[in-house]
């Protein structure tokens, strides 16, 4: 018996009138081999007329969830400045200026309320075409701030940011014990 070693004679490839065999045993004609380039060019030109048609109406689904992060980031602020003000027994203020779109917190330092030395303390805006309203204003939210107490007690809040789509997000406090969320506005967008 003689013996060989490396591949078999069967698993080199082998040609046979037009046939080629492959180091796997699959059989296959020489010019069946896959797509053309014409195939894959009308495949490309088929998936840009796709994505030409849908593009419209992502750029509104993006410019529509600018509002929703911002309100989040809003609730976010909010958690934080809650925590911060027990943890750290003085008050925070999340302030937000209706005018000009911005929004930072602030925390007492000495009797004034100062910046915060941290990532929480930059000043955030709202994106382009979003207007911020407060939907109730209470003496606190009057003077442009919402406070965050140390004993956990916050001032009742009612923010509504609209889109420029119109998208309507509404961040809500109705008492000093609750926190600050996003509720879902009714149908209409009004409440």
């Amino acid at each position: 018996m003689i013996s060989t070693i490396g591949p078999s004679i069967e698993r080199r490839g082998l040609r046979f009138s037009g046939i080629e065999r492959s180091a796997g045993g699959a059989s296959r004609r020489k010019g069946e081999a896959g797509f053309t380039l014409l195939e894959l060019i009308l495949v490309m030109v088929v998936i840009c007329m796709v994505l030409g048609m849908a593009a419209p109406y992502l750029r509104g689904f993006f410019e529509s969830r600018g509002t929703a992060d911002a309100a989040a980031q809003i609730v976010a602020l909010a958690q934080y400045a809650r925590t911060q003000a027990a943890a750290e027994g003085r008050v925070y203020h999340l302030n937000l200026d209706m005018e000009s779109g911005r929004y930072w917190l602030t925390a007492q330092t000495a009797g004034a309320f100062t910046p915060l030395a941290s990532e929480f303390g930059r000043v955030f805006s709202f994106p382009e075409g979003t207007a911020a309203r407060w939907q109730t204003v209470s003496d606190a939210t009057a003077a442009g701030w919402i406070p965050f107490y140390p004993d956990g007690r916050t001032a009742p809040a009612d923010i509504v940011l609209v889109g420029r789509h119109g998208d309507t997000q509404e961040i809500v406090c109705l008492s000093p014990a609750e926190r600050l969320h996003v509720v879902n506005p009714p149908e209409g967008g009004a409440r």
